[in-house]
This record gives structure tokens, C-alpha cells and sequence, in this order.
């Protein structure tokens, strides 16, 4: 198990941006003003690792087929992602219900965990992830989607107020979204030139 750490900045490059305008950032960010922000980055760091495995899985199954089928439904993955974000509005789940307040590291650690593993199947950085698996290393990928995950959700319990007043998420969307793009259009011409 080789490591390259070009496989694990894009997969961290990518998957940060994809996730920092998602409704996870928001839910740490919720949490954290109620609960303990350290215990609940350690419940939505291990729900992260869970899904990133789960991703990686699925995505070194998908790097058994034929080298030219893994670049077509690559691109096809890349260019749905690029869709989503370029198409999603600015976080529009902000709000808070004003909840009871959580205490105690257990019952913090379940709550950020179940939030997140819940709400993360499916989610874009979780197709994104199996499919830099499945055409990348797995292990580098998974590192550099784990790391990119994990510091989303710590930046929002350390920072997320002063982003979501100065920083228009919409702008990170886009940035996300053509990034997105250009690996579409990198892969689609990989797969033909290759």
C-alpha cells in the first residue's frame, strides 16, 4: 500500500469544498452551540471515517471493471457532482430549532455521530469519494476525504459564525463545482485517449 499525496490533496481539495456549503457544516455548527464542541467533532469525525470506508469499498469494487467503463462513469459522477453544486443554493438549512442542551460525552458523541452517519448516505462527497477510489488509490483517497471531512466539521465548531457571516457560500459552491467540471472533462478525454 503505496501512499501519493497528489491523489490524497485532490481527493482532500475536492471533497472540502464539496462539503463546506453542506448541510453537515450547518448541523456541526447547530451542535456545537448546544453540545460540547469537541465531543461532537469526535461523533462526526468517527460517522465520517465510517462513510469514507464504506466509499472506498465501493469504489475499489467499481476500479475491477475495465479501465475505459471506470473513466466513462467517472466522468458521468464528476459531471453529476459539478451539476449539484453549480445548481444548489447557499445552505438554506441554517436554522436552528433551539434544542435542549446535550451533555456528557456519550450523549454528545451519539447524537453528532447519528446526525451525520444518517444523514450523509448518498451524500455527494460520498459518491465522490468511492469514485477518486476507484480511480485513484484507495488508501490515499481515503485519507484525503477522511482529513477533508473531519476539518469541515471542525471548522465549523471552531469558525462557522465567521464564515457564514463573511464568506458567501455560494462562491464555494461554484469553486466546488468547477472543480468538479474540470475532472469531468479530464477523465472523459482519459478515457479516450488512453
Amino acid at each position: 500500500m503505496s501512499l501519493d499525496p497528489l491523489t490524497i490533496l485532490t481527493a482532500f481539495g475536492l471533497i472540502f469544498l464539496a462539503e463546506l456549503p453542506d448541510k453537515t457544516m450547518f448541523a456541526s455548527l447547530a451542535m456545537g452551540t448546544r453540545m460540547r464542541p469537541l465531543y461532537v467533532w469526535f461523533g462526526t469525525s468517527a460517522a465520517f471515517v465510517v462513510h469514507v470506508a464504506i466509499a472506498v469499498g465501493a469504489g475499489s469494487l467499481i476500479g475491477l471493471l475495465p479501465t475505459v467503463a471506470v473513466k466513462l462513469v467517472s466522468a458521468a459522477l464528476f459531471a453529476f457532482g459539478a451539476v449539484v453544486l453549480l445548481r444548489s443554493g447557499a445552505g438554506d438549512d441554517e436554522g436552528d430549532e433551539g434544542g435542549r442542551t446535550v451533555t456528557g460525552f456519550w450523549p454528545v458523541f451519539t447524537t453528532a455521530f447519528m446526525a451525520v452517519f444518517i444523514s450523509e448516505w448518498g451524500d455527494l462527497t460520498q459518491i465522490t469519494t468511492a469514485n477518486l477510489a476507484a480511480t485513484n488509490g484507495a488508501a490515499s483517497t481515503a485519507i484525503g476525504s477522511a482529513a477533508a471531512l473531519m476539518s469541515v466539521s471542525a471548522l465549523a465548531l471552531v469558525v462557522g459564525r465567521f464564515i457564514a457571516k463573511r464568506v458567501p457560500l455560494k462562491t464555494v459552491q461554484r469553486i466546488g463545482g468547477l472543480c468538479m467540471a474540470g475532472l469531468a472533462i479530464w477523465t472523459l478525454v482519459e478515457a479516450f485517449t488512453a
